[in-house]
Parts: C-alpha cells; sequence; structure tokens
C-alpha cells in the first residue's frame, strides 16, 4: 500500500468529510500529531527509550446553532480512518439533535488557506547521547529527552485549510548532590547546537559544586534577587492563568484586571507579545480562527487581549486566534541590557534564584503570588556565589516583581518549550530573560 505522508493523510480524511456532510450541515475538522522520539536518563544511563507515533481527530458537526464534538484516534490505514470517521459522523447527527441551540457558537466561516511546514533536521539521537554522556561524566544525571516532529492541521466545511508542522527536541534533566540536593536545567529548540548545550551543561555542573556547601540560613524579608529564565517563567504561567483572557478580563477574574483597567501599571522594561511568527505553535487555533503576533503588554502597559470565539461572540469582541482557555502559547518577551557574565556583578548582595516551584495565588485580584525556592537557589555577596539556601517561601504582587522593584532584563533570552507529555507532546513556548529585582519578599 502507498505510504502516504501525515499531511496527505489529514487531506485525505477532508475531502472525504466535505463530500459526506449534507447541507446544512457544517463541521471543523482538526488533527493532531507526532511522531517523537522519547529517553529517560538515570544515574546519566538511558534506563528507556521508545518512539511514539500517533495522530487524532478532533471532529465538530454544526447544524441550526447546535454542535457536538468527538475525538477519534487514527490508525494510519485510510480504509480503516475513513470508516471511524464515518462512524462519528453518524455518532454526531444522533447526539445534535439532543442538544440545546448554543447562543456563543460562532464558527470563522472564512475562507482562508495557511501552511507551514518547518523542516529543520533534528539532531541524529546518537550524537545527543554520546554528548550528554561526556559531560555528565561522574555526576549523577536524571533526565527526560524528547524529539521529533508535530503536526497540526485545521479544516472547515466553509474551505478554511491549515497545515503546520514544527520539528523540535527538549531535554530537561537534573544534576544530583550527594547530600540529596538538585540542580535543574534544560536546552531546548529546533537546532542542536554542541557548544550551546556544553555551556548550559558547564553552567549547571558549577551550580552543583556550590551545593556542597554548608546551607545558608535566611530570615523572613525583603531581599535583593536574580530570577533566571525558569524562575520567571512559573512566575509568567501564573499570570497566564487568565491574566491576558478577554473572557476574564470582562468578567473581572484577570489577575492583571488592574493593569488592564489602566489603574495599574509594570515597569517600562516590560513587554510581551504572543509572537506566533517562528514558534512552534500554529498560525491557527482549534477553532479554526487563524493567529498573528499580538502586543499583550508594551512598554509596561496593558495592549492586546487574547479572544476566542466564545469571548467574541459573548462580549461583541473580535476573535483573533485564541485557543479555548484563552492562554498565550508563545510567549515571548523583550530582553533588556544586563549580559549573562555580569549577573552577579550587578546582584552584589542577594539571592540567585534558578526556580520556582508550586506557585499559587495569595491574592489573584491585586496579581499576588505565593510560591517557593526549589533546586539551585543561592546566597550571593558582593557578586560571588557563597552558599545554597534552603527552600524558601515567597509571597509578593506581580506589580513588585515586574513593576517598582524590576532593574533590569538580560539581553540574552532563554528558550523553554512545554515538557508536558500528557496525551501529547506540545508545541507551547516561552522566550525569557532573567529578572534582577531590587526586593522580593520572603515569609518563612
Amino acid at each position: 500500500m502507498e505510504h502516504l505522508t501525515q499531511q496527505q493523510q489529514f487531506a485525505a480524511l477532508v475531502d472525504w468529510l466535505r463530500g459526506a456532510i449534507a447541507a446544512p450541515e457544517a463541521f471543523t475538522l482538526g488533527y493532531n500529531a507526532e511522531a517523537s522520539e522519547f529517553i529517560r536518563f538515570n544515574h546519566a544511563k538511558v534506563r528507556q527509550a521508545g518512539h511514539v507515533q500517533q495522530a487524532a481527530l478532533n471532529v465538530k458537526l454544526i447544524n441550526d446553532g447546535r454542535h457536538a464534538d468527538l475525538r477519534l484516534t487514527l490508525s494510519g490505514d485510510a480504509e480503516v480512518d475513513q470508516s471511524r470517521l464515518a462512524a462519528a459522523l453518524q455518532q454526531l447527527r444522533e447526539t445534535l439533535v439532543l442538544l440545546p441551540q448554543d447562543p456563543y457558537l460562532l464558527p470563522n466561516t472564512d475562507d482562508w488557506q495557511i501552511s507551514n511546514a518547518q523542516h529543520q533536521p533534528l539532531p541524529d539521537s546518537a550524537r545527543v547521547l554520546a554528548q550528554i554522556n561526556e559531560l555528565a561524566e561522574g555526576l549523577d544525571l536524571v533526565g527526560f529527552y524528547a524529539a521529533g516532529p508535530l503536526y497540526r492541521g485545521f479544516a472547515s466545511s466553509w474551505g478554511a485549510l491549515g497545515w503546520h508542522q514544527a520539528n523540535s527536541f527538549n531535554f530537561d534533566w537534573s544534576l544530583f548532590h550527594a547530600n540529596g540536593q538538585a540542580v535543574k536545567a534544560s536546552y531546548a529548540g529546533d537546532h542542536w547546537d554542541d557548544e550551546a548545550f556544553a555551556q548550559r551543561f558547564q553552567q549547571a555542573r558549577e551550580q552543583l559544586e556550590f551545593l556542597g556547601r554548608p546551607l545558608h540560613a535566611l530570615a523572613p524579608g525583603e531581599y535583593r534577587a536574580y530570577l533566571a529564565p525558569a524562575a520567571l517563567e512559573e512566575v509568567m504561567g501564573m499570570l497566564c492563568w487568565g491574566g491576558f483572557s478577554a473572557d476574564a478580563i470582562a468578567s473581572k477574574t484577570s489577575p492583571l484586571q488592574r493593569l488592564y483597567n489602566g489603574d495599574a501599571h509594570l515597569s517600562p522594561l516590560v513587554s510581551l507579545n504572543e509572537q506566533v511568527t517562528g514558534s512552534l505553535s500554529p498560525a491557527f487555533s482549534g477553532e479554526g480562527y487563524p493567529r498573528s503576533d499580538l502586543s499583550l503588554i508594551s512598554g509596561g502597559r496593558a495592549h492586546e487581549q487574547l479572544v476566542g470565539s466564545r469571548s467574541a461572540a459573548e462580549y461583541g469582541l473580535t476573535a483573533n486566534g485564541a485557543g479555548g482557555g484563552e492562554s498565550p502559547s508563545a510567549l515571548s518577551m523583550a530582553g533588556g541590557t544586563l549580559a549573562l557574565k555580569d549577573i552577579l556583578k550587578q546582584l552584589g548582595t542577594g539571592l540567585y534564584i534558578s526556580n520556582l516551584w508550586y506557585l499559587n495565588f495569595s491574592d489573584q485580584s491585586a496579581a499576588r503570588l505565593t510560591g517557593m525556592t526549589r533546586f539551585a537557589t543561592f546566597w550571593v555577596e558582593n557578586g560571588e556565589i557563597q552558599a545554597p539556601v534552603n527552600t524558601m517561601r515567597f509571597d509578593d504582587s506581580v506589580y513588585s516583581l515586574l513593576g517598582s522593584a524590576l532593574e533590569q532584563l538580560t539581553r540574552e533570552r532563554e528558550l523553554i518549550l512545554s515538557a508536558s507529555t500528557y496525551s501529547q507532546r506540545q508545541t507551547a513556548s516561552s522566550l525569557l530573560p532573567g529578572a534582577l529585582i531590587s526586593r522580593l519578599t520572603l515569609t518563612l
């Protein structure tokens, strides 16, 4: 049997479904697939290696303001998959007559075509393993490597057709000291650079050496601090829970409500974009709306929102391709002027925080966060690391951390890809600098 590419398989199913639909029925069809290699490490040795190839469809049938959805797994066999899609269509038809009309259903009836296939070759796994093995010699490394192409497709009965392929890798690892302390690090992207990875690994290795020193005890209070990109990513992750959502802003539940109301602002250094261009995320949403770059925060001031189709229908807005959760999936924060080599010097005396953990809102309306330091957090004096710091809890407002207390952002930024493999690998990413902060409040 002729081997079809993922795009050809999707196109064949789209053609069949368009022929099977009877007016006034309409459909949208989403496609998700991956061909991923997974490698797990323990004690710097490969403990598990495997390959996952899977594909699935999200089918929505629409008729007279009613809609029903169904997800089905594909086999890769054209006849079998067409039969599964036919059965799904029949099931949706039987379900649809039992449902009420949805007042916020707003399908995109535009006829658009978007195609983006990133064919950047991924690194050879044998080469990656050889470098990891060399760099991790004598270390207790625990890690997870995932790599391969991700595919996304969309089609509708109104003629819309989108295709997206992104190749990426993500190596997420920890180095453990004999005393149980650990350094966590990651290296991700679409182009493996031996030198860049070696530098990232060397940084983690140097931090591991400091973990052998006696812990430095800190009392609760305000401390000067540097948040590495991974720590800042945890803060941004909390803000993405409704912070830029049109629905949350309209219903007054956004943690950035004061910012969007114009009652508060962040530092002029802060500019955040939903940077779809050049990212791993498709330039169309699962709802069938094209996506473009959005300026969410510019110079510390709120700008655009993420608007999904339901928010557009309910609040009279224009949908701009946001997903159902209206959360950024290609977040990009502008860098500053602080060079990585000058971080400790500029920090002077204070905390170097590599990671934050277990964050939650202590006062959501005030964008106030609480969480824990974790992994490599160090006490720095006169520009030199002195000792690791025990796990501490912080409680502070984003309007301080990224507002009045923000001094500088690093010139270099780190690409952080979603490490989630729940159900499937994800295309979400963050491109973030590090942040030098004049005061961070530790509570215990």
